[in-house]
């Protein structure tokens, strides 16, 4: 079983739910609390052990890039100003050198073109992908907890997490197969936003993934799906009938960033917690509920 050294994060989107902060800036680049939205997903994919992040970038994305760069001139600033707290927190956070890559998607064609335009930077490894979109607050790591997964069963691993079944409708939920195994169950199938009267189960899919690269080559010639887009679980779909599938119930919650209030979510269950603010939050919340 080889390890979960790599990871694919899909950074190439436009963030049209979210506009119009997202005419200049970068969704991804937003910030939650006091540092963008994915800062926290890079974090989390190192917690897991990943080696090597790669980032499928498209237009007007330079500052993603930048962001993970060296900034001389605001580093001889803080260190001239004795700033050595600050200092240290931007240079504590920038990657090893050689552990990132920025690959181009050059058209917006889908989540699964995206995933496989770093396939020359993954080869012929398993890997994860995290949605930059989606931030999740747990005490392990999401991808963490799903690589723990991944070394007991192996195969491929997707995140998921309970929903009420009057919002099933929304999401994309997994079909399970067998019973469950603790906190994991072999899933059959992938069902995209289902009526409730017909969805195979309340587990919808978080966006975290754990992939063999077989799935690489089933998006090479996948046709495409929903919107006219080459869609990922529609590779999924076909990798499921030659490998396992696993659904892991992480503990954590989740954000969608990519939505107006889920951003506003985000920054609010952040912001309780943060060390230097989170009294004075919980405090000015308090005093709102009771307005």
């Amino acid at each position: 079983m080889k390890k979960i050294r790599k990871a694919v994060l899909p950074v190439a989107g436009l963030g049209t739910r979210v506009l119009p902060a997202t005419k200049s800036t970068p969704k991804e680049m937003m910030p939650v609390v006091d540092r963008p939205a994915l800062q926290y997903v890079v974090d989390e994919a190192c917690e897991a052990g990943i080696e090597h992040i790669v980032f499928v970038t498209g237009r007007n994305k330079g500052s993603i890039e930048d962001y993970f760069d060296r900034a001389y001139e605001l580093e001889a600033t803080l260190r001239d100003r004795n700033k050595t707290g600050l200092l240290d927190r931007i240079t504590s956070e920038l990657p090893e050198a050689g552990s990132t890559s920025f690959v181009r998607q050059q058209s917006p064609l889908g989540l699964g073109h995206a995933i496989w335009c770093a396939r020359d930077v993954i080869g012929n490894e398993p890997f994860a992908i995290l949605l930059p979109d989606v931030l999740v607050k747990a005490e392990k790591s999401c991808l963490a907890q799903m690589v723990e997964a991944y070394e007991r069963v192996g195969g491929n691993i997707v995140a998921v997490d309970e929903v009420p079944m009057e919002r099933i409708s929304s999401y994309g939920v997994i079909a399970p197969k067998g019973r469950a195994d603790g906190n994991l169950v072999e899933m059959s199938a992938m069902v995209e936003k289902p009526p409730t009267d017909r969805a195979p189960s309340n587990l919808k899919i978080t966006g975290r993934y754990i992939l063999q690269p077989e799935v690489m080559k089933l998006l090479s010639d996948q046709a495409a799906g929903a919107s006219g887009e080459i869609q990922l679980t529609d590779a999924m779909t076909r990798l499921m009938k030659q490998q396992t599938f696993h659904a892991l119930k992480y503990d954590g919650q989740d954000y969608d960033c990519g939505s107006k209030y889920g951003y506003f979510e985000a920054n609010v269950a952040f912001a309780i917690d943060h060390p230097e603010i989170g009294e004075e939050a919980r405090a000015l919340l308090k005093r709102l509920q009771q307005a």
